[in-house]
């Protein structure tokens, strides 16, 4: 419990001195405390300075974010000491100091010998709080062992995962997902279906960021969650082994094997799972004009998934002298999904049974991704100064066959359909990153350009069966190559200082976006711009330059208590599906359309924290608004065309609104009232306004909505942990849907065993079962009450064994490391 239930009150400051002192000029006394391995600063390390002549005389204080202390007092000789749980005491003694001193930069050694007493007094807590961000350790929450990464994000603060694993950050869910500080492969190009595939216990920890620095892309209006990977850095050979088996089917096998010496560091972690997590769904469509042939029809889906996917990431960093290292890295993913949907659809009119049918869908889909990253760091000296290099290169491959086939069941039993949709959807990525830090004394400056280089090419082919002939055939209507582009080039620079009590962090950033569109298709132009619209520019090249500044301060009313503020402005880029202007359908009777014409949403954003720290609490709290323009927002219209058994197709598009403004607030505490006990609950409530219209429909909206989790972890006799976490969202709302609030509770239990060296755990998640998305979709034309559920309750039982890791080596390793881009932003 290191860093924020440090026992600040040990020291006592006594002010006993002579008359002769008191008529001195007092003098400072100031160094840097840091990781004697890592160099990372140590904050709330203790300094201590006793009088040599008067022992009973002592005063001194703690680290700040930096690792840096300050200490006035008058001139006299005295012993000096400095102290952090784990580590082993820094001492002088009878050191005469007549003038202002600084001490440099004082590196403390772990004290591997104190780490069984650490484990006795607590854990490390769950939060840090840094300049621009908050930093989350979730590797200790047994409710995600044998998860993914999306169910560890789900018990973050500040977080919601949708049932269908969509992220969003205080209720919006234009979220940046970055990978140890970049975008990655791994997040999967802002899709977060790839998170559901890694597993949980591959994370160190999270970076909420609300208040982004210059020194990160201006991309999510909402924010960035930075997951930092594990990466050990203790000497010698280590690692670990989990295995899960789950109800219903999923079995997940993950090893992380690590080698680390004085000239070289190897990390690997390998992963296999295989899952089958069942969902399902039911809407209730009626319709309120004539077009079709029913003003009601009921569809009562279920999903039977069967998947199974490999991932490994294997690295190694290289120490090319005592100051500079170089660092490669190769992941690797690869996944097989069977996805089949059956749905059983009743047709009626007037209240009378006219129809029924069934509908199969069976989606086959294979996806290999890898990425390449080298970097080269240079760390001038301990000071903090240091030049970075990253590049980076990122491929993806989906390639989908989705077959469908729809039969009458009543009034008789015939084919209706057979489609087939074949998709191949190929990205790119490079990235190219160079950041210079500059310490100027209190201050630091730094500078930096990044690059990032996307390409996106969608090949999409729709064949129908002529039921006539019994030959498919292929809808040159809609099949078709899409080719997007998205170039941005930045550069930034930024500037750090401490004045008294006042800390500060400016950042300015200059982005430059290109967005290139293209359209390769067998449809003639007139009729392909009947299908998207007649002001549509299918081939397009868009240029955007825009500045990003950035500030944040915070306000240390004492060493336990502070303010901050923070400004930036955002950019919410639109991805290349929002942008294909080719319909492609989930159904028959629902498709999706991009909007060529769609351009990127700006924000600008305002936020102010408080952060208050008890012995056994931690507090903290913060009011934002958020003003976006030319917001994104998915609408649901008729095409006014129907399908060949009369039922009306509906389409989905996304379009610029004018205006989204959202205030909010929130609140956490961590509070523990036992050694054996430990609370951790967070509370955000926010409202939005949004106004716009599109083809004379106005799509404006209001909204006020909640949500609020509770974590409860506690510490049982034979090295039992038990915890259970709740979360509700309220109910929320847009333009056309009204979403019913959800609740779910996890629980798990854990035990130690072969002296800490293994870790037996069982867990259930969403133990009511009540994971659900119920929600009501008005429009003009009809009406849809709907109850979705993407994945049933889940029971897990996890078994880990770490090898020369025990249990306490590993938490400290964890509490210590950096991850690659773990400091970005700090001041």
């Amino acid at each position: 419990m290191h860093r924020i239930f440090i026992p600040f009150l040990l020291l006592t400051f006594t002010t006993f001195q002579s008359v002769a002192q008191q008529n001195q000029k007092p003098i400072t006394i100031s160094g840097t405390v840091v990781d004697s391995e890592s160099g990372q600063p140590l904050e709330y390390a203790t300094f201590v300075l006793q009088n040599a002549d008067s022992p009973d005389e002592v005063t001194g204080g703690i680290t700040d974010l930096d690792g840096k202390f300050e200490i006035e007092t008058p001139p006299g000789k005295y012993n000096i000491r400095v102290e952090f749980i784990s580590y082993k005491t820094y001492s002088r003694q009878g050191q005469l100091y007549d003038a202002t001193t600084n001490l440099g930069t004082i590196s403390l050694s772990p004290d591997v010998a104190q780490l069984a007493e650490v484990e006795v007094v607590g854990e490390k807590t769950t939060v840090e709080v840094r300049l621009d961000k908050k930093v989350y350790n979730i590797g200790k929450d047994i409710t995600t062992s044998g998860g993914n990464v999306s169910d560890a994000l789900g018990n973050i603060p500040s977080v919601s995962v949708d049932v269908e694993g969509g992220i969003s950050l205080r209720g919006n869910d234009n979220v940046r997902i970055l990978i140890n500080g970049k975008p990655s492969a791994l997040a999967g190009f802002g899709s977060t279906d790839i998170l559901q595939q890694l597993p949980a216990d591959a994370i160190e920890k999270v970076e909420v960021i609300t208040s982004p620095s210059a020194r990160y892309d201006a991309e999510g209006t909402a924010g960035i969650l930075n997951i930092v990977l594990k990466k050990e850095k203790t000497l010698g050979i280590n690692g670990s082994i989990n295995a899960t088996i789950g109800d219903p089917l999923n079995a997940r096998v993950t090893s992380n094997f690590n080698i680390r010496t004085e000239k070289f560091n190897i990390f690997n972690t390998l992963g296999y799972f295989k899952r089958k997590p069942p969902g399902n769904g039911f809407f209730d469509n009626r319709y309120l004009t004539d077009l079709s042939d029913f003003d009601r029809i009921i569809e009562d889906r279920d999903i039977n998934r069967d998947d199974n996917g490999l991932s490994l990431n294997i690295g190694m960093e290289y120490f090319l002298t005592e100051k500079s290292s170089v660092t490669g890295s190769f992941f690797y993913r690869w996944s097989d999904e069977n996805d089949l949907t059956e749905n059983d659809n009743q047709r009626f009119m007037d209240g009378e049974l006219s129809s029924r049918t069934f509908r199969t869908e069976n989606q086959l889909e294979n996806d290999n991704s890898y990425q390449v990253s080298f970097n080269y760091t240079n760390r001038f000296n301990d000071e903090g100064h240091e030049l970075t290099a990253d590049f980076q290169y990122s491929y993806d491959d989906e390639d989908v066959l989705t077959e469908i086939q729809e039969s009458n069941i009543v009034p008789n039993t015939d084919l209706l359909a057979r489609e087939n949709i074949y998709e191949i959807q190929t990205q790119d990525d490079i990235l190219a990153q160079i950041d210079y830090v500059l310490p100027m004394g209190d201050a630091q400056f730094e500078a930096g350009y990044r690059g990032t280089f996307e390409k996106e090419v969608s090949d999409f082919q729709l064949d129908t069966l002529n039921i006539g002939t019994g030959e498919f055939s292929t809808n040159r209507d809609l099949t078709n190559v899409f080719t997007y582009r998205e170039n941005v080039n930045a550069i930034y620079t930024q500037y750090g200082n401490k004045y008294g009590k006042i800390s500060m962090l400016l950042g300015l950033r200059l982005e430059n976006t290109e967005l290139i569109g293209s359209v390769d298709s067998t449809v003639d132009g007139e009729a392909l711009q009947q299908i998207v619209g007649e002001d549509v520019d299918l081939n397009f090249d868009k240029n955007y330059l825009g500045l990003f500044p950035t500030v944040n301060l915070i306000y240390e009313i004492s060493k336990t208590e502070n303010i901050s503020l923070g400004y930036n402005r955002r950019i919410n880029r639109p991805r290349g599906w929002f942008i294909n202007p080719f319909p492609s359908r989930s159904s028959r009777t629902n498709v999706f359309q991009g909007n060529p014409d769609l351009d990127p949403a700006f924000a600008n954003a305002f936020d102010l924290g408080y952060l208050k720290r008890w012995k056994k609490l931690t507090l903290t709290t913060s009011v934002y608004y958020q003003r976006e323009t030319n917001s994104f927002e998915r609408i649901q219209e008729e095409t006014g065309e129907i399908t060949s058994d009369g039922i009306q197709i509906i389409r989905s598009v996304p379009i610029n609104l004018s205006t989204n403004e959202r205030i909010g607030a929130e609140a956490g505490a961590i509070y523990n009232p036992a050694k054996w006990w430990r609370l951790n609950g967070s509370f955000n409530f926010f409202t939005f306004n949004s106004e716009g219209t599109f083809n004379g429909v106005d799509f404006g909206a209001e909204n006020t909505s909640w949500f609020a989790r509770m974590s409860s972890k506690f510490t049982l006799p034979k090295k039992i942990d038990l915890q259970l976490n709740s979360f509700y969202r309220g109910p929320t709302q847009n333009a056309q849907t009204e979403n019913k609030g959800i609740f779910s509770l996890n629980l798990a239990i854990s035990k130690d065993l072969f002296k800490d060296n293994a870790t037996v755990s069982l867990n259930v998640s969403d133990v009511f079962n009540s994971r659900k998305r119920m929600s009501l979709t008005q429009t003009p034309t009809f009406t849809s009450d709907s109850e979705f559920q993407w994945r049933a309750r889940q029971v897990n039982l996890s078994f880990i064994y770490r090898f020369n890791q025990p249990k306490e080596q590993r938490r400290r390793g964890q509490d210590r490391q950096g991850g690659g881009d773990d400091d970005e932003g700090e001041y």
